[in-house]
């Protein structure tokens, strides 16, 4: 594997249970956030719970949750797995590559993804920085796409990465 897969284990991923929505809203509801992740309510997040083909789970190295992500299409047959919401409790600390190396682990090691893709606001360049430093390969742009809450429109990168890309 990579030097961008050494992070905490996987088991450091869990599944989001009803008592966990709070620390969702606390960390997607925050000022800073607004711009690049969509704080749902709560019915949508039981109906993610509720679907197969998705896991809401929460990232907790330390024994509690530092973040969460939502992983979507699992079980389809091209064997993609599309990683959404990811979102750190607390920014500026330098978790963000292990946060995602802990997650794209889970996403090929527990949910036996071949391919993981995902998208993100052209304007989150936290974000950009560390896709690319985890391995992902920008495959795209859809232009003017994505209409944000405050109702500006951003434009969308769209990244991928391969298990043989992973397993380096």
């Amino acid at each position: 594997m990579t030097t961008h897969d050494r992070a905490p284990s996987a088991t450091a991923i869990r599944p989001v249970s009803p008592a966990d929505f709070p620390f969702l809203h606390a960390v997607a509801g925050r000022p800073d956030m607004a711009r690049f992740v969509i704080d749902e309510d709560d019915t949508a997040l039981a109906a993610h719970l509720a679907d197969p083909a998705c896991r809401l789970v929460i990232w907790s190295p330390e024994g509690r949750p530092l973040g969460f992500a939502l992983f979507c299409e699992i079980g389809n047959p091209s064997g993609r797995v599309e990683l959404r919401r990811l979102a750190l409790a607390e920014t500026g600390r330098g978790l963000g590559r292990a946060f995602l190396a802990a997650l794209v682990r889970h996403a090929f090691t527990e949910l036996a993804a071949d391919r993981i893709w995902l998208d993100m606001a052209a304007d989150n360049d936290r974000a950009h920085r560390v896709y690319l430093a985890a391995g992902f390969t920008h495959e795209g742009t859809l232009r003017r796409h994505w209409k944000r809450p405050a109702g500006d429109i951003a434009d969308l990168l769209l990244f991928g990465m391969l298990r043989e890309e992973w397993r380096g």
